[in-house]
This record gives structure tokens, C-alpha cells and sequence, in this order.
């Protein structure tokens, strides 16, 4: 019996970006682990940078996590006393198709953005633009005193964590729950205003991998950027990129695995009670079978099929004697329950064919199988059993069958 183990690989491969576009990819990753069987779904691998990479233990307040990508805005102007300054991103869940790369079958993944950050970079020192005593003070009353730094989030926006300032610059990270423009007013002339990066957090919805075939599958999610686009800084900041795709990168580690007890690739049909019967009383057997139980581990799609080296039958396989004889074998496959036939059934003595899937390929899991107890029944037709247990004939009949799992 062939011992299997596949790796299916999901990729969604990037698109080359085109001029004034930003392009920035997203990964994540499923590989079952045996400890969490539970736990059927991708994990984020895409490495942390910007606000969270610098205040993590604010990111981890929230369960988010950000990405920094190189996309400024400057000011068309000088920013005025009652001038507004908002930021809205499409917090709303987007949907993007990706397509397996062989078969094109389509899933669907989602994503969100839950967090907006950036540094706002001022033409002169903050101090020199407000009289204010301090750079700190400056910082507020260039946007209206009291708590009215960047740090605070005007809504519906919320504070996302800690702000860093210079003399000239401020960081900020603000949380966005739902879509709207968070606006901020200025109260002092600014020559130039400008953004320096983009910081933003998301959220991810991935298709289920159990039901996901074995290679790869490509897609993005594209976004425009500017005055009433969807990130929208409003209409006196311009955007040096007016483009931003998310190109995703889903890797899914399958395991197909099956495991024979030691010695169990060698199969002795008999009768049921073994052949004394026949031999002391010439009580010819109904049946000669043997049947194989195997240990399985999988999350995925899959086949079961089986090949008669040398002597294939029909639908069958066959074995020979030195004598010349032959007996038709027929193949049978028990699977453990969570493992379910093309029709939704559970796998019950399934016929396998020579050179075929079997019947109820191509087989899926619900859940995560880990070393479940299935069989395959080796049995003889009963047209030859008459034809072989005659009187004073002997021989040793042999074949060899193969089962091939094949994951999808």
C-alpha cells in the first residue's frame, strides 16, 4: 500500500505594480497543528511594521497588528486657521475572488481595515508656528488645545495608543471601527503640511481550507487613494500614489498521511475462522477475505484509488498461480467518521477500482482526522472460490495491488 503525505501550497501572486501605484503583500498560513485539531483556519504571517513594530504592547491591547507601506501626502497649500484635516479608510469588509491557478476554481477572501496611522511632518517648528512654551504644547494648540494632539482620535475614530513628536513631526495611530472622515481643525497657519508613510491594521476573512484543493490560487484587493476615493485624506492633502493593491499570499500546508502496522503490506486472504475447516472437513468457505485496518491523518481533499501490477482485471485485480490459476480480487475502503463521500455520505465499504478513483472520490474532511482507524477488505470473488477448492488441487496464488491516496 503507497504511504502518502501531501502539502497543498496556496499562493495568490502579486501583481507588478504600475506607475504611481503601491503594491503590498499580504501572507498567512494554515498547517494543522495535532495539539489545537480544533483550530481549522489561517494564521497571519505577514511581519508586523509601523506602529505596531515600535508599540506592540498597544497592538496586542487591541489584537491588531500593522503594516508600514511608502505612501506620502502633501499639502496643496498653506493649511489656514479652521482649515480641516480628515482621514477615512474603507473599514468596511471588501471582497476579493483569487482563482486556483490549474483548475481556476474561485474562493473568496475578505479584508478589512480596523487602524490608520501616519506622521504628520510640519514646514517649521511646531514652538515657532504656536508660541507655545513647549514643543508638547505646541502640538496642542496647533490643533485647538486641551487634548487635541493626534494622539487623541477624533470620531468616529478611536485612540489607537502612545504618540511620538519632534520638534517638526508627530506620529499618530487611530483605531477605525466603522467608516467615517475623523477630522481634525487647524488653528495655526501651517506653509506645509505633509504625511510621511501610511500605517494601517486589517482584519482578514480566508476561505476554509479543508475545503480548498491541493496548489495554488491568485488574486488582489485594489484601492484608490485621494479626495473622496476610498483612503481619503481629504481634499487639501495629495496622495504621491493614488493607487494601493493588496496582493494576498495564502499558504496551506495539508498533511495526507497513512499509516499500515508493521507487516501489513503483506495480506493473506483466508476464510473467516482460517483454512482448518476446509482442510479436516472439506466445508468449502463462503467467503475468503482479509481485511486491513490503517491509521489516517488528514485536513484534506482527496482520492483513493488502486493499481493491479501486472494482472489487471476489469474493475478488479487478479491473482496468478504457479499452477496457472486465477482468482479476481475486489477491494474495499472504510473510512473513519469526519470523512465524507463526493455524495455528503460516510464511507462505508466503498468499491476501489484499477486505474480509477473509487466511486465516492474525491473524498473531504469536516474537521481535522488525526491517526482515525478506517480498513480495506481484501476479498475474493465468489465465482472463483467454486472453481479453486476442488479436490486434491493446490497452489499458491499471488498479485500485488497498490492503493494510491491522492490529495487534490
Amino acid at each position: 500500500m503507497k504511504r502518502t503525505t501531501c502539502w497543498l501550497g496556496l499562493l495568490l501572486a502579486l501583481a507588478t505594480p504600475s506607475a504611481m501605484a503601491v503594491n503590498q503583500t499580504i501572507t498567512a498560513k494554515f498547517a494543522q497543528d495535532p495539539t489545537r485539531p480544533s483550530k481549522n483556519e489561517f494564521v497571519n504571517t505577514t511581519p508586523v511594521s509601523g506602529y505596531c513594530a515600535t508599540n506592540p504592547a498597544d497592538c496586542a491591547q487591541y489584537n491588531m497588528f500593522s503594516i508600514r507601506v511608502p505612501m506620502s501626502f502633501r499639502s496643496n497649500r498653506e493649511i489656514r486657521p479652521r482649515d480641516m484635516i480628515s482621514i477615512k479608510v474603507p473599514a468596511y469588509w471588501h471582497q476579493a475572488t483569487v482563482f486556483h491557478k490549474i483548475t481556476g476554481q474561485a474562493e473568496t477572501v475578505e479584508i478589512r481595515f480596523v487602524g490608520i496611522g501616519s506622521e504628520y511632518v510640519l514646514s517649521s517648528p511646531v514652538d515657532e508656528l504656536t508660541g507655545a512654551p513647549s514643543v508638547r504644547d505646541g502640538h496642542h494648540w496647533l490643533w485647538g488645545g486641551g487634548a487635541s494632539s493626534w494622539v487623541f482620535a477624533p470620531p468616529p475614530c478611536l485612540e489607537g495608543g502612545a504618540g511620538g513628536y519632534s520638534a517638526t513631526r508627530y506620529r499618530f495611530f487611530w483605531r477605525t471601527p466603522v467608516e467615517g472622515p475623523c477630522t481634525k481643525t487647524a488653528e495655526y497657519n501651517i506653509p506645509l503640511l505633509s504625511f510621511d508613510t501610511l500605517d494601517f491594521a486589517y482584519q482578514l476573512r480566508t476561505p476554509n481550507p479543508l475545503g480548498m484543493m491541493n496548489g495554488q490560487y491568485t488574486g488582489s484587493a485594489a484601492y484608490t487613494v485621494g479626495s473622496l476615493r476610498d483612503f481619503d485624506f481629504g481634499h487639501l492633502m495629495v496622495a504621491d500614489d493614488q493607487n494601493l493593491t493588496f496582493d494576498f499570499v495564502l499558504d496551506v500546508q495539508h498533511t495526507l498521511k497513512v499509516d499500515l502496522p508493521a507487516g501489513a503490506d503483506k495480506v493473506a486472504l483466508e476464510p473467516e475462522g482460517g483454512w482448518q475447516q476446509w482442510i479436516d472437513g472439506g466445508r468449502k468457505p463462503s467467503r475468503i477475505y482479509r481485511e486491513q485496518e490503517f491509521l489516517i491523518s488528514t485536513t484534506s481533499m482527496f482520492s483513493v484509488w488502486m493499481n493491479c501490477d501486472g494482472f489487471p482485471g476489469n474493475s478488479q485485480c487478479k491473482l496468478r498461480g504457479e499452477k496457472g490459476s486465477e482468482a479476481n480480487v475486489q477491494v474495499f475502503l472504510t473510512m473513519p467518521d469526519g470523512i465524507v463521500n463526493r455524495n455528503g455520505a460516510a464511507v462505508r465499504d466503498e468499491r476501489l477500482y484499477h486505474g480509477k478513483w473509487s466511486i465516492g472520490s474525491p473524498y473531504e474532511t469536516s474537521r481535522y482526522i488525526d491517526r482515525k482507524p478506517g480498513k480495506l477488505r481484501f476479498e475474493m470473488d465468489k465465482s472463483d472460490i467454486d472453481a479453486l477448492l476442488r479436490p486434491g488441487f493446490t497452489d499458491t496464488l499471488r498479485g500485488t495491488i497498490n492503493i494510491i491516496w491522492d490529495s487534490m
